[in-house]
């Protein structure tokens, strides 16, 4: 008996810690998304190729001794890619049958013949295959965590310049065979370094913790690894507001989802992305507001000293003519509510009306209570939310007594205009500032379409290239080593090294 009731009192703790924190925003891109991505990587990749470093080729064939230098890449035909989702977490990024161009110089010498020209080259029938898996790093931020290439050439061709191009046209085979084994075989170091160090320096530009204003801040940690399906990337993020470092707001709303499939991407944010929100903002201490002296609109300050005339006299005549004083304190943060029909915000103020004579305390006049429910409307500009906020509902009344409400009554028109004139602009102007969603830098949301569901709101829309990938990664990129790291490449020499590194090849760049 005393461990079946010891399991009972445990059985909430262990539902709880067994179920998975909901998202507080979530984010979808799919293949359309995926498509302008592409076309954006693949300029990047051909940036890339075109700037590898291919190593010089030293040998001897018989009495001909060669040396090739200077290789370049000289043009790129990349028109066959493909950019697709490969589950569990995988993206995965062929070429099929592209084309390098190459210019390189030679050396010749056979006997007491020497030579020197250019050789044009083309590498045909060229297929990369990589496959890039995305993950969580410690810190919740997206990260290309492992990368697998694949890289073949198919043909190699050469055209030679110069006195002795018949006399060593025989050597073009073994010398287009070096070249071909030396371009193949930095292409995947070329790629990784693009994948692991460059691609991963434009990740960071999304900031997992963030400042929103100088009160608040935001956490845009992932929940989990990223979920992949033939078609979607899904992201969830934590999407929780602080005011503190060590703050941690439980979520109880439910989790968003994300049906839809026709946009590029999908960003959808629950009642506790903006419940956190109003959280932080009442911790921070910021959701009071005070009205004094001349800021006091003149047809309210005459109906408020009409009203509490009595009570002026009563407590001190000579005040009378004393500066009003309005305080305005949130009571409770703000709570959020979103229903297919819209959103709403419900809040409960205490309003406190003094007079406040020179060089004397305050005097309290009344204190009310003020009940108001704003409506909502989200918007994404660039890449930040926006909200757009409006008075639909207000009502005070007395804590005290039913009469003294009623008292009150009159102010009841008064104070909302006084509301939607003073402080719902101040309000529309700190929510129009946005709020920044998890993109990297350089890419941004047009076309936007907001809809409400029970619990959230979904915002599908397009994506836009504001920045190329290229100048991003170069503002954020650490420092390119001189050398890419890969596979060694054959040793100046003879062509028997030349020859075992042939032999010797290794997967990533084969001479299929």
């Amino acid at each position: 008996m005393a461990r079946c009731s010891l399991l009972l009192l445990m059985l909430p703790w262990l539902v709880t810690a067994g179920r998975a924190a909901a998202p507080g925003c979530k984010i979808r891109i799919t293949s359309k998304g995926l498509e302008l991505v592409k076309q954006e990587g693949l300029r990047f990749v051909e940036q890339e190729l075109e700037h590898i470093s291919i190593p010089d080729l030293h040998g001897k064939e018989g009495q001909f001794h060669y040396n090739i230098s200077g290789v370049k890449v000289t043009d790129l035909q990349l028109a066959l890619s493909n950019l697709h989702f490969q589950p569990p977490q995988h993206l995965a990024f062929n070429i099929n049958n592209a084309s390098i161009s190459l210019r390189f110089r030679r050396q010749i010498l056979y006997w007491f013949f020497y030579d020197i020209g250019s050789i044009n080259a083309s590498a045909e029938g060229v297929n990369i295959r990589t496959l890039l898996k995305l993950s969580m790093d410690n810190a919740g931020r997206l990260k290309i965590s492992n990368m697998s290439c694949n890289a073949s050439i198919a043909r190699m061709q050469t055209g030679f310049t110069g006195t002795l191009r018949k006399v060593y046209e025989f050597l073009s085979t073994f010398i287009t065979t070096g070249i071909r084994f030396l371009v193949n075989r930095q292409i995947c170091p070329a790629l990784h370094y693009a994948g692991l160090v460059q691609l991963n320096s434009l990740l960071d530009t999304v900031s997992v913790r963030s400042p929103v204003d100088e009160h608040i801040s935001i956490d845009y940690s992932l929940l989990s690894n990223p979920v992949v399906s033939p078609d979607t990337l899904d992201l969830d993020f934590k999407g929780m507001f602080y005011y503190q470092w060590n703050e941690t707001l439980v979520n109880q709303a439910v989790a968003p989802v994300i049906k839809e499939t026709e946009r590029m991407v999908y960003v959808a944010f629950s009642e506790y992305f903006f419940n956190s929100a109003m959280d932080a903002y009442y911790r921070a201490g910021v959701l009071s507001k005070e009205i004094a002296g001349e800021e006091v609109p003149k047809d309210l300050e005459v109906l408020l000293r009409a009203s509490f005339l009595g009570s002026i006299i009563m407590l001190s005549p000579a005040v009378v003519d004393a500066p009003l004083k309005l305080v305005l304190q949130v009571l409770a943060p703000p709570l959020w509510t979103i229903k297919p029909s819209g959103t709403s915000v419900s809040v409960v103020a205490v309003l406190n009306i003094s007079l406040v004579p020179v060089d004397h305390p305050a005097i309290q006049l009344s204190s009310m209570t003020m009940d108001a429910k704003l409506s909502a409307k989200m918007s994404l500009r660039g890449k930040a939310l926006q909200v757009q906020l409006d008075l639909r509902r207000f009502r005070i009344y007395s804590k005290q007594s039913a009469l003294e409400s009623l008292a009150l009554f009159p102010l009841q028109t008064p104070l909302k205009t006084l509301l939607q004139l003073m402080i719902m602009p101040i309000l529309n102007e700190r929510t129009k500032k946005g709020v920044p969603i998890p993109l990297p830098e350089g890419m941004d949301f047009t076309k936007e379409v907001v809809t409400s569901h029970m619990g959230f709101i979904t915002v599908g829309a397009d994506l836009h290239f504001s920045k190329g990938l290229r100048e991003v990664i170069e503002k954020y990129q650490p420092a390119r080593p001189s050398r890419l790291p890969g596979p060694e490449t054959a040793p100046p020499g003879s062509n028997s090294s030349l020859l075992s590194s042939f032999n010797n090849t290794e997967p990533q760049a084969s001479l299929s």
